[in-house]
Formats: C-alpha cells, sequence, structure tokens
C-alpha cells in the first residue's frame, strides 16, 4: 500500500464503486429520470393550448368590450358582473396566456409554473363565465385543466 495521496484516492473510489454495485440507492439518494418524449409532447401541448386559449380570451375579451350585447345572461346569477368588466378581465387574461404559452414552447421553467397558474385562473374565470357563453366556458375549464396536469407533472424520480 502506498502512501501517496493518489493511491489512498484510487482505493477510495473503487470501494465507492464496489458499494453502488451491491447498493444501488445509498442513503436515500435520487437522481433524476430523463424527462420522457411522451412529457416533452404533453408540454408542447400545454404551450400551444395556451396561446390558444389566451387568443381565444382575447377575442372573447373583446367581443364583450365592443359588442356587450351579443352575450345574454341569467338576471339571478349570484357573480353579477357588466359585460365590459368580464370583457376586461378576459382580455388582460388572455394576453398574458398568450405570452406565457409562447414562454412555456421556449422552455422556459418558470414560464411552466406561472403558465399552470395562469390555468387555474382562467379555469376560475370560466367557471364564473359560464352564464355568459356556457358550453364553451365548460370546454375551456377543461382544456386548462389538461394545461396544469401537463405543465405541473414532471419526470419520475428513480433511485441512483
Amino acid at each position: 500500500m502506498s502512501n501517496s495521496p493518489e493511491g489512498s484516492a484510487a482505493t477510495g473510489r473503487r470501494a465507492q464503486e464496489s458499494a453502488e454495485a451491491y447498493y444501488p440507492a445509498q442513503g436515500g439518494r435520487y437522481d433524476k429520470a430523463p424527462t420522457g418524449v411522451g412529457v416533452g409532447i404533453g408540454r408542447g401541448l400545454a404551450g400551444f393550448l395556451l396561446i390558444l386559449n389566451g387568443i381565444y380570451g382575447f377575442v372573447v375579451g373583446l367581443a364583450a368590450i365592443l359588442k356587450g350585447g351579443f352575450f345574454t345572461y341569467h338576471s339571478g346569477y349570484v357573480y353579477h358582473w357588466s359585460t365590459t368588466g368580464w370583457g376586461w378581465l378576459q382580455l388582460i387574461l388572455g394576453c398574458v396566456l398568450f405570452a406565457a404559452g409562447v414562454c412555456v414552447l421556449l422552455g422556459m421553467l418558470w414560464a411552466r409554473i406561472v403558465g399552470a397558474v395562469l390555468a387555474g385562473f382562467s379555469a376560475i374565470a370560466s367557471f364564473m363565465f359560464i352564464p355568459y357563453y356556457p358550453l364553451w366556458s365548460i370546454v375551456v375549464i377543461a382544456i386548462d385543466v389538461f394545461i396544469i396536469w401537463a405543465l405541473l407533472s414532471g419526470g419520475r424520480r428513480q433511485p441512483a
């Protein structure tokens, strides 16, 4: 045996490699598994749907601001707000959703988190917009739920 630093480092490395061969998950260490193709496709689809959701919100908001008479509603609805107010909400949310969708397609991590939060806000706004445009609001809520799932589901973790 040698007392040189190189010799002890090589011996320590061999001991660690042999220990990892017998005990693959020591001390609760986990490495991140490679992201699968399906996860990437889901995130890309979520980014594309965020962009479409943003365009839809912008157009609906513009229609509500310019032609408020287009939307009819039941007067006994609890969350009554003027169609102009709903229009501005949808217009602003649509612009922000569009920007988040573009950033998700560019692969930015923060955009995935912001996109999921904004999709949640979009689902809440669509839920409150049901009396004005019921069928499409329910479709948008379903799309928002998919967007949230696709953006927040990551690669699985597996033992090192």
